[in-house]
C-alpha cells in the first residue's frame, strides 16, 4: 500500500508517496481501507522529532481516519495512535466509531482527533457541568472549534481567544459568547471587564507558559485548568498563594499516550454522549481544506503557518 512520507527541508514541507505492506489486523484489530486522514499538530511535531508514536504503534503519521472496514463495508472513524496517512490502516477496534449518518467520510475524518480530544479534556479531565462557563484557548483550531459546540451543547457560557481577527467570525460562527483576538486585547482583562473576577469554571488550553498565568487569574474558586499543548512554551511561573486561595486544579493532558484500554473506554464513552449530535446537525466539522495526496504537504505547510480555521483533510478517494 501507499502511505504519506512527509520532511520539512529549508523551512517547507515536502510529501511523497511511499510503498509498505498493507497492514495486517493483530488480534483486537480491524482493517480499515482509508478515504480520508486528518492533519493534526501532533503530525508536525512527529516530523519535528519531537513527538514519537507510543511503543509498538506504526511510525507512519497521522492520528485519525474515515474509511469502510475491509471485511464488512461498514462506513466508520478512527482514533489512531498512528499510521493513518495511508491507503490502509489497522485499528484497535475499541477505538473504531461508526460514521455519522448523513455525513460524508472525508468530513467525517475531522472527527476522531478534535471531538474526542475535546471530549476527553472538557467532560472527563475538566468536569464540565451544565451551564458553566468554559474559556478556550485557541478557538479556531479544529480542537477549538469542536470544544466550543460541545460547551455550547451542554448550556455553558464560552469565551475563545484567538490570535488573528480574522478568524474571529469563525468563533461566532460556532456560537461562542466572547471572541477575543489575543493580538490586541488581553483576554483575562477583557473577561473580566466583561463577566467581572473569578468567571471561569474550566479553561481548555493547548497554548501553555504564555497563558496560565492569565487562566489562573480568570478562574472561578474550585475551577479547573486543562493543559493539553505547549504551543508558547513549557515552562512558567505561577502564583502558588492564588492557586491555593481559588482551591484550582491544573490537569496535564494527552490523548495519544493513553494505553488501548483507557481509549476503548473514552471511546465507548463518546459514542453514547457526543456522537449522536454529528448525525443531527447539533455538531458538525469545521472544514478548512481538502487535499489530494498529490497535494498533501501544502496541508501540512497551512497547518504550521496557522491559516487554517477549522480541520485540514487529506483525501485518498473520494468515496
Amino acid at each position: 500500500m501507499r502511505y504519506l512520507r512527509v520532511v520539512e527541508e529549508q523551512g517547507r514541507y515536502v510529501a511523497s508517496l511511499a510503498e509498505v505492506p498493507q497492514p495486517t489486523p493483530a488480534r483486537g484489530e480491524v482493517l480499515i481501507r482509508v478515504t480520508a486522514s486528518g492533519v493534526n499538530r501532533a503530525d508536525l511535531s512527529q516530523i519535528a522529532g519531537r513527538y514519537p508514536p507510543p511503543p509498538g504503534e506504526s511510525e507512519i503519521l497521522g492520528l485519525e481516519v474515515a474509511g469502510t472496514l475491509v471485511e464488512t463495508g461498514e462506513p466508520v472513524c478512527a482514533l489512531l495512535a498512528g499510521g493513518g496517512h495511508a491507503e490502509y490502516v489497522a485499528a484497535p477496534a475499541g477505538q473504531v466509531f461508526p460514521a455519522p449518518a448523513g455525513l460524508d467520510l472525508v468530513t467525517a475524518a475531522g472527527i476522531p482527533e478534535a471531538s474526542l480530544t475535546a471530549f476527553v479534556n472538557l467532560i472527563v479531565e475538566g468536569g464540565l457541568e451544565q451551564e458553566a462557563t468554559v474559556l478556550v484557548h485557541a478557538g479556531a483550531s479544529g480542537v477549538g472549534l469542536a470544544a466550543i459546540q460541545i460547551s455550547k451543547r451542554s448550556g455553558a457560557r464560552v469565551a475563545a481567544t484567538t490570535r488573528s481577527a480574522d478568524k474571529l467570525k469563525a468563533l461566532d460562527a460556532v456560537g461562542v459568547n466572547l471572541a477575543i483576538d489575543t493580538s490586541r486585547r488581553d483576554f483575562a482583562a477583557e473577561i473580566e471587564q466583561r463577566w467581572g473576577r473569578d468567571a471561569v469554571d474550566v479553561v481548555l488550553d493547548p497554548v501553555g507558559a504564555a497563558t496560565l498565568a492569565g487562566d489562573l487569574r480568570v478562574l472561578k474558586t474550585g475551577g479547573r485548568i486543562v493543559v493539553l499543548s505547549t504551543m508558547s512554551g513549557s515552562e512558567a511561573s505561577l502564583d502558588l498563594a492564588l492557586l491555593m486561595r481559588k482551591r484550582a486544579r491544573i490537569v496535564g493532558s494527552t490523548l495519544r499516550a493513553r494505553s488501548r484500554a483507557e481509549k476503548a473506554t473514552i471511546v465507548s464513552r463518546f459514542k453514547h454522549e457526543i456522537l449522536p449530535s454529528f448525525a443531527t446537525g447539533a455538531l458538525r466539522v469545521v472544514v478548512d481544506a481538502v487535499f489530494p495526496v498529490a497535494r498533501a504537504a501544502e496541508g501540512f505547510q497551512r497547518m504550521r503557518e496557522n491559516r487554517n480555521v477549522g480541520k485540514i483533510l487529506i483525501a485518498w478517494r473520494s468515496d
